[in-house]
């Protein structure tokens, strides 16, 4: 394999900055924000320098953040994952995250839907109260890794959005179009952004 790693460091969380990408190459278990040029801890684990190796004109050496094994699956940029929405506000909506593809997650990852985010048309008419209530369960992709912490979620495609939700009686509610789902006992429609069930 050439380089061994050395210096395996202090543990690291996601988000948590590594270095610049001028002077680092981001390995496994981190990435590159591109509106920074900073390399981040995309999971949990221990910081891991590994040295440049000889035959290569990049100087850089690579971090690498090794990941404890019992941790279960960590959303990425381009993950499909499913969250439970927390809490609404007029720009975004913030959620728990709870599955990462299939597999259920084994930490706590939040999850942020900003406004421009909810849907692919007339963004700038979303109403997010109408898009989600606290509690829903939605399905969205993830964008990025923001700043606190949190991941940006999208659910601006036909297939993304709430998957389940519960009506203000306590029943799990039935889709009717891409925009409304209905209450079964009360027959009352609420606005939400719709996943289109594959």
């Amino acid at each position: 394999m050439g380089a061994m790693a050395t210096g395996v460091g202090e543990l690291v969380t996601p988000g948590e900055i590594l270095g610049k990408a001028s002077s680092l190459i981001a390995g496994r278990g981190t990435y590159v924000a591109p509106h920074n040029q900073t390399v981040y801890a995309s999971l949990s684990g221990r910081r891991c320098i590994i040295p440049p190796l000889t035959d290569t004109p990049d100087e850089r050496p690579t971090v690498e953040v090794i990941g404890h094994k019992a941790h279960g699956p960590v959303p990425e940029p381009g993950s499909i994952v499913i969250a439970r929405i927390t809490k609404v506000m007029a720009k975004s909506a913030s959620a728990d995250i709870l599955c990462v593809g299939p597999k259920s997650v084994r930490e706590k990852f939040t999850g942020i839907i900003r406004q421009q985010d909810v849907r692919a048309t007339e963004i700038d008419k979303v109403e997010l109260h109408l898009s989600f209530h606290p509690g829903d369960i939605v399905r969205a992709i993830v964008l990025s890794l923001g700043d606190a912490r949190a991941y940006y979620l999208s659910t601006a495609k036909n297939e993304l959005g709430v998957v389940s939700a519960e009506s203000v009686s306590g029943a799990t509610m039935v889709p009717i179009s891409w925009t409304e789902m209905q209450c079964p006992v009360t027959g009352q429609v609420e606005q939400r952004k719709v996943a289109k069930s594959s």
